[in-house]
């Protein structure tokens, strides 16, 4: 019996020590195969570590799960797009709500596919929203909120599109649409020609469609771009070819937190506001995953200056500029039912030019 007793009060102990010796943060991440748990987050805890933290990597639906844990608990943090951050923030009562520790050059891309030929600018899907079938990934992924963000920036575009279904993940989407007529995939991700998504696409007779636009790389969010025109390799060079390139958006990866003020206990307030200098302070070599392909992704991907990129952007207003007559015919018809005291047919609505205005 008491030796039964020592091991109780020994497994107690352990016990004890354990909850004791709890990370002191949560980094929340993504899927766990994604690059933001298994790449990221083992290097940035390396790093709370060396500063005398602890912290455990958590899985998750994506962005805006981790901005609802961040919300719920503030001395947690988050991986997340910027894009989502700036489209989800509103819900959790604006911007304030969350710290941006860092935004370094590691950012993800859009990319948009299709295998109909004369799908081949953003400007293409944004004025053939309405007829158009859209596949994205799961509705927490953070391919579904940048297709929401780009929704509500463009509302005369693809804020326009009616037929939006979700796939189990990125590879079904992109196969749906591949084995359908007038349907688009859309996803985020990093640009790695060696992913092999961009295989899928090419062996499944697809092409990759850019998503650029003048509306898009307008967008700011507390003074900060939120887009970014890059050329972005899609697949590597042989001995037959050279490697293809798209230029498309790319957003920023944030590692964000919650702001040191909502955290209520004054020694968990102190412990907080020191990791977030610490992290702050770090060198973005410090947090590049190591041994991994992120160097060689960013020194594949290249930044295009405003005279580079405006090029991009002409393609896709050339398409919206097509169809400008046929919106302005649209909205002429709707303005002669009203006058003639007749109401636009149920379930119309009054169309705008395609560029919603925006020059």
């Amino acid at each position: 019996m008491r030796n039964v007793a020592i091991l109780l009060s020994t497994a107690t102990l352990l016990a004890l020590s354990s909850t004791a010796r709890a990370a002191d943060f949560s980094i929340n991440t993504g899927g766990e195969n994604g690059a933001y748990h298994s790449q990221f987050c083992p290097i940035l805890g390396k790093r709370l570590l060396e500063a005398g933290f602890t912290s455990a990597c958590e899985a998750s639906a994506g962005t805006s799960e981790n901005m609802q844990r961040t919300s719920d608990q503030p001395t947690q943090l988050g991986y997340g797009q910027l894009d989502v951050l700036a489209l989800k923030a509103k819900e959790f009562g604006g911007a304030a709500s969350f710290q941006r520790l860092r935004m370094d050059d590691v950012r993800e891309c859009i990319f948009a596919v299709s295998k109909d030929e004369d799908i081949a600018s953003y400007g293409d899907v944004a004025v053939n929203a309405d007829q158009l079938r859209f596949v994205l990934p799961p509705v927490q992924s953070g391919s579904a909120a940048t297709f929401d963000y780009l929704r509500e920036i463009d509302p005369y575009g693809v804020g326009r599109a009616r037929d939006v279904i979700h796939a189990a993940n990125t590879d079904e989407a992109i196969r749906i649409a591949l084995n359908s007529e007038r349907t688009v995939a859309l996803f985020v991700q990093f640009p790695d020609p060696d992913n092999p998504r961009f295989k899928l696409v090419r062996e499944n007779g697809g092409h990759i469609v850019p998503v650029i636009d003048r509306t898009i790389l307008n967008q700011r969010v507390d003074g900060l771009q939120v887009y970014f025109a890059q050329e972005t390799q899609v697949e590597n060079a042989n001995w037959l070819a050279s490697g293809t390139r798209v230029v498309t958006a790319c957003t920023p990866l944030v590692v964000f937190t919650g702001p040191t003020s909502a955290v209520t206990e004054a020694a968990v307030r102190e412990t907080h506001q020191r990791m977030t200098e610490v992290v702050k302070g770090l060198r973005g070599d410090d947090l590049m995953p190591e041994a991994s392909i992120f160097a060689k992704v960013i020194k594949r991907t290249r930044e295009l200056t405003a005279t580079g990129a405006e090029r991009f952007v002409a393609i896709s207003e050339q398409a919206r500029d097509k169809a400008a007559p046929l919106f302005e015919k649209a909205r002429e018809a709707a303005r002669n039912a009203v006058q003639g005291g007749h109401s636009p047919a149920e379930g119309a609505t009054e169309a705008a030019p395609p560029d919603g205005g925006q020059r």
